[in-house]
């Protein structure tokens, strides 16, 4: 089982209702049966959410500045 980063906990407790929607609306409902099935809260399963989607966008990121070197010399 994955644990749960406290910091990304914390984020979790101070979003608004809005991004908490949009949150759970990312968040695939085979993925909340999972973690129902762990004995998470739906605040855990948020945060460990908010951490994967982190670490997306931070990969995304790398893989943009890559993309941006390799068509600058085309």
């Amino acid at each position: 089982m994955r644990n749960v980063n406290q910091d990304y906990l914390a984020k979790v407790t101070n979003l608004s209702e809005e991004n908490i929607d949009g949150l759970f609306n990312r968040f695939r409902l085979e993925l909340v049966r999972f973690f129902e099935e762990q004995k998470l809260s739906i605040e855990e399963a948020f945060a460990i959410q908010l951490e994967v989607e982190d670490q997306q966008l931070q990969e995304w990121r790398e893989n943009r500045v890559k993309l941006n070197e390799v068509f600058k010399y085309s």
